[in-house]
């Protein structure tokens, strides 16, 4: 039953795209362009293409395909699905904008009504002077009015040999594919350009005077792949080490991939600098490319794993559980195994990949929880989304006596865009209530 919901779902999911597809290909290029054109025709061959360079992407990786092949399909078809959202609802606003737009003014219509001529008989009636008629186009398909020798159709430009219907549509098309390409183009630069620096302060009550002012430099969801490669994560150690943080937390989504592929993307970690290290816990993508590799490798780059586990460091303790995903393969978050036989008089600060986790943290009297997984919706407006399945999207709330951080992340799942949630690196320095 499972396996045929799931099926089901994937039918629906892919007949909506098919849908959505025929609709902008409609209002984009039929309604836009001349029949058996060079624009027509090509904007139909992209119709077909782009989705079906997005499936490749989003499925490539799952079916083994040689890496490179990931590489070659990943930027067209991710992207698309970037630009199709966004396409989408510059669409869904632009229709009344067109329908405003094509609404015959009453005065128009009237004179319409009684003139001599109607625009569109096929055999109109001579002009009482002796003039000869002027030649007419055949009838067009429906969406466009034919170019006219004399004077324009009511509602059509002077003299701009285009039917008023056609102008209307290039009009609303071109500024709602603008929009679309502005705002994808933009959210790509954030991603490529690197996560900018936030710092939070977090007081925890049981925090010695002594850790005072202790930095933790959080890093989630860097999502190394096809599209972010090496570059990206020689930026992200170059801001983290810039922050001079005390401790270096990456919690989890690190990878999209195998150790095969991204182990060279993976080198530059080598480079995190943190006076009391640096720690990893696992996220689900890590458990979708392979959990016990990646674990045994981010140890040879000088990193931590905390599977299920706990370290005393001076002042308090820091603990990690693996992600929920892990529960799948036998290896899911044992709250006990790492905080169960802990000195409660000590403050502990948890690293989690997924916020959901929160209330268990409660019940085993975590102060501080340092989560990722939701990319803070990545794209608007899938903040509202995201909002339907985490206790927090991003940021820091309190529930009861622990307090959950939530990092944005340092990358990008799919499209390598973000809008309305900024990639992050997050410096958060605890406060003692005693200093």
């Amino acid at each position: 039953m499972t396996v045929a919901l799931f099926a089901a779902a994937v039918l629906l999911v892919l007949g909506l795209l098919g849908l959505v597809h025929r609709w902008l290909w409609v209002r984009l290029v039929r309604d836009t362009t001349r029949p058996g054109g060079p624009a027509r025709r090509t904007g139909t061959v992209l119709a077909f293409a782009l989705p079906l360079l997005s499936l490749a992407a989003l499925t490539s990786g799952r079916a083994g395909a040689p890496f490179a092949l990931q590489q070659a399909v990943a930027w067209p078809g991710y992207l698309w699905l970037a630009v199709l959202l966004y396409l989408s609802l510059a669409m869904l606003v632009a229709e009344p904008v067109r329908a405003v737009l094509l609404r015959r003014r009453p005065a128009a219509a009237a004179e319409a009504a009684t003139a001599p001529e109607p625009a569109y008989e096929p055999e109109p009636e001579p002009e009482p002077e002796p003039a000869p008629e002027p030649a007419r186009e055949p009838q067009p398909e429906a969406g466009s009015e034919p170019q006219r020798s004399g004077p324009p159709a009511a509602g059509a430009p002077d003299g701009g040999g285009i039917s008023r219907r056609l102008f209307v549509a290039r009009a609303v098309g071109g500024a709602a594919a603008t929009a679309a390409a502005a705002t994808v183009g933009y959210g790509t630069y954030g991603v490529l350009r690197g996560p900018r620096v936030k710092r939070v302060q977090v007081p925890l009550a049981k925090l010695p005077r002594a850790a005072h002012g202790f930095r933790i430099a959080v890093v989630s969801d860097v999502h190394l792949g096809p599209v972010l490669g090496r570059a990206h994560t020689a930026r992200i150690v170059e801001t983290v080490n810039r922050t001079q943080p005390d401790l270096i937390a990456v919690v989890g989504d690190l990878v999209d991939g195998t150790v095969h592929d991204l182990g060279p993307a993976a080198e530059p970690l080598r480079g995190l600098q943190a006076r009391h290290g640096a720690y990893f816990v696992t996220g689900n993508h890590e458990y979708f490319s392979g959990a016990a590799p990646w674990i045994e490798h981010v140890r040879e780059l000088g990193l931590t794993p905390l599977e299920n586990a706990r370290r005393a460091l001076p002042h308090f303790d820091l603990a990690g559980v693996n992600d929920v995903q892990g529960e799948r393969e036998g290896h899911g978050p044992d709250f006990a195994a790492a905080l169960g036989d802990r000195d409660r008089a000590r403050a502990a600060v948890l690293l989690a990949h997924q916020p959901v986790v929160i209330h268990e943290a409660v019940r085993h009297g975590v102060d501080l929880q340092l989560s990722g997984h939701t990319h803070g919706g990545q794209l608007w407006p899938g903040n509202y989304l995201a909002e339907l399945a985490n206790p927090t999207v991003a940021g820091l709330e309190r529930y009861g006596d622990t307090q959950l951080y939530v990092s944005r992340g340092a990358g990008a799942w799919g499209p390598p865009v973000r809008v309305g949630a900024p990639s992050d690196i997050t410096v958060v320095e605890l406060a003692s209530y005693q200093a």
